[in-house]
């Protein structure tokens, strides 16, 4: 704060239409923050006890039109407190943003057969086990013992074949976590008319063109804080097309 009145000082020197803004604003800052109304000499004599808050805008929401609803002066917070300011950063606060920040991985799956896939023979359908675990995240106010933790985890996967004429495994297109992977790699030597625990069977060929296939990962969202708060946060639902092409298996009569 001593360091902010003091560059607040030297603003508009040497330009004549901003010559004195820099010192009455400052004289403004000293009048709080140093003379005792409220504050006395900055609050050095508490430093280590606790730190001066002011408002911030979250990068990532700086075009939220509340993003700078926040225009109270800069205001002491004791270490260890959280404040009653309606809108101060709680550890509720700061779960939420590091659900902004947690590293989700690309919802792509991996299908065999690769490539071109036949009519009324299923599609097997899986994500990487290596990709899809736990993610974390922490986010906390630097000189604070204030921080929490927000975790996703992943529940389930989503399987949209992109045509009515499809049928999906399971029947509910909601493939669970087993033993923390989504869906099974095909083992060489499986049959062709096998059905996967996850996967797609077309019905119908797409022709000349393609099937516009969605996958989208459920996240489960929890968070913890150094304050022993924490819960559950809105689900995450994380997803992308590929496109299937689908032919009709040729056969010959003799």
């Amino acid at each position: 704060m001593e360091k902010t009145v003091k560059a607040w000082r030297s603003f508009g020197d040497g330009v004549p239409l901003f010559e004195g803004v820099g010192e009455f604003v400052g004289d403004y800052l000293d009048n709080r923050y140093k003379e005792g109304k409220p504050y006395k000499d900055y609050n050095l004599d508490k430093q280590g006890k606790g730190m001066f808050w002011a408002a911030a805008v979250n990068p990532n929401r700086k075009d939220d039109p509340e993003a700078s609803a926040c225009d109270k002066q800069p205001f002491w917070v004791d270490e260890g407190t959280t404040p009653e300011e309606p809108l101060a950063v709680t550890p509720k606060v700061l779960a939420e943003y590091a659900y902004d920040e947690l590293p989700v991985p690309s919802t792509e799956i991996t299908m065999a057969p690769q490539g071109t896939t036949k009519v009324n023979l299923p599609t097997w359908v899986w994500l990487d086990k290596a990709k899809f675990k736990k993610v974390s995240v922490t986010a906390s106010i630097p000189g604070s013992d204030l921080s929490a933790t927000t975790t996703a985890e992943p529940v389930s996967l989503s399987i949209a074949p992109g045509t009515e004429d499809a049928e999906t495994y399971p029947a509910s297109g909601e493939c669970p976590i087993e033993d923390h992977r989504i869906g099974v790699p095909r083992a060489k030597g499986t049959p062709a008319d096998t059905d996967p625990p996850c996967g797609v069977k077309y019905l119908r060929s797409s022709g000349d063109g393609s099937y516009d296939l969605q996958a989208t990962v459920t996240w489960k969202i929890s968070w913890t804080s150094t304050t022993g708060e924490g819960g559950d946060l809105p689900e995450g639902r994380f997803g992308a097309d590929q496109q299937v092409e689908v032919e009709e298996i040729q056969s010959i009569n003799r």
